[in-house]
């Protein structure tokens, strides 16, 4: 018998509770296939799921990619890229998977702005994601179509103001996206300025109580910080 809404989101949530992402990204799915416009906190529910799967498996690549260069014997460097090549293939899936949800049942059902923009954000984010693990081959078209989700994204947010938590999280991929995927370092960083000055140009006019100023916005102005300094640091670093 096929869980009910409520059901699939509560299962959703245990299987947060417990760390078992992989059970919470199946739950989410099933919803989303049944073809509803996801509530905000259901679209949050399947991020979390997906992007803690991606994480790992991001990070494990790192590892590996790194044990690999480093190794001298050819029989243990072949032995690491097997095992990177098997962490890119579950890598790709995991994608692929959440890239079908995105094209068939989430981005047409949007109805609102915010879920629009947090939808093609997300596009964007695992193309960017392939891009990290692509071949010289397939990664143009991967970047291509990386770029153009988050161009999409960028017009539809227009309309949100500087400190919606959806527009800041976009900016700071965005802003990412050139730095560490384009190569184009001043574009991010320009990016990554100019929300982080509009965004702290809002707060200043806003009550305390008004929902922009909660904790995640805060997080992510303060993470738009972080990534300025740190590249205008490396900026430093590369002209000495």
């Amino acid at each position: 018998m096929v869980e009910d809404r409520a059901s699939l989101v509560l299962r959703a949530r245990i299987a947060e509770q417990a760390e078992r992402y992989d059970d919470m990204a199946a739950s989410m799915k099933t919803l989303t296939e049944s073809d509803v416009d996801l509530l905000e906190n259901e679209r949050n529910l399947l991020s979390i799921a997906y992007k803690n799967m991606i994480g790992t498996r991001r990070n494990a690549w790192r590892v590996i990619s790194t044990i690999e260069e480093a190794e001298t014997k050819d029989t243990n460097r072949e032995l690491c890229s097997k095992y990177r090549e098997k962490i890119e293939n579950e890598l790709r899936k995991i994608c692929g998977e959440v890239q079908g949800l995105l094209d068939k049942y989430l981005i047409p059902k949007a109805d609102c702005t915010e879920g629009k923009v947090f939808y093609l954000k997300t596009k964007g984010d695992y193309y960017r994601y392939l891009a990290e693990v692509s071949r010289s081959d397939e990664r143009k078209q991967i970047v291509e179509d990386a770029s153009k989700a988050y161009q999409d994204a960028f017009e539809a947010g227009k309309t949100l103001p500087p400190t919606n938590h959806i527009q800041l999280g976009l900016v700071l991929n965005l802003s990412v996206f050139h730095y560490e995927i384009l190569n184009e370092r001043d574009k991010a960083r320009e990016l990554a300025k100019q929300a982080f000055q509009d965004a702290l140009a809002d707060v200043q006019q806003l009550d305390d109580g008004d929902e922009a100023l909660n904790k995640d916005n805060m997080l992510i102005i303060q993470l738009l910080r972080d990534n300025l300094s740190l590249w205008e640091s490396e900026e430093g670093n590369e002209e000495t």
